[in-house]
């Protein structure tokens, strides 16, 4: 833990690391879906999600740099925990670059 926690601090004073947290198992969760105009909720667990324990949220300037730090948060586990299997997803927050300039 105390490797991640440097990364952790590392990624923050480089004004990258704006969020991170545990996230609980999807048994605590709920799905909420809108098809054919009908609303519906489902309590958990979520098979395809069971594995989902945390997230970090990054300010950076382009995807390549997100590769970069989540690449070093795994490159950790697998020195630290050999044989440790896992992946992290690199997903984009819609900004306002996103919607185009409204005329």
């Amino acid at each position: 833990m105390d490797a991640i926690l440097k990364l952790g601090a590392e990624a923050s004073a480089a004004g990258a690391l704006l969020d991170t947290a545990g996230l609980a198992p999807s048994v605590a969760g709920a799905q909420v879906r809108l098809y054919g105009g009908t609303l519906s909720v489902t309590d958990g667990p979520f098979a395809e999600a069971k594995e989902t324990i945390s997230y970090a949220l990054y300010q950076v300037r382009s995807k390549e740099e997100a590769v970069e730090w989540a690449s070093r948060f795994m490159k950790l586990h697998r020195d630290l925990w050999p044989g440790w299997q896992g992946e992290a997803d690199v997903l984009k927050v819609f900004g306002p670059e996103d919607f185009g300039n409204p005329a």
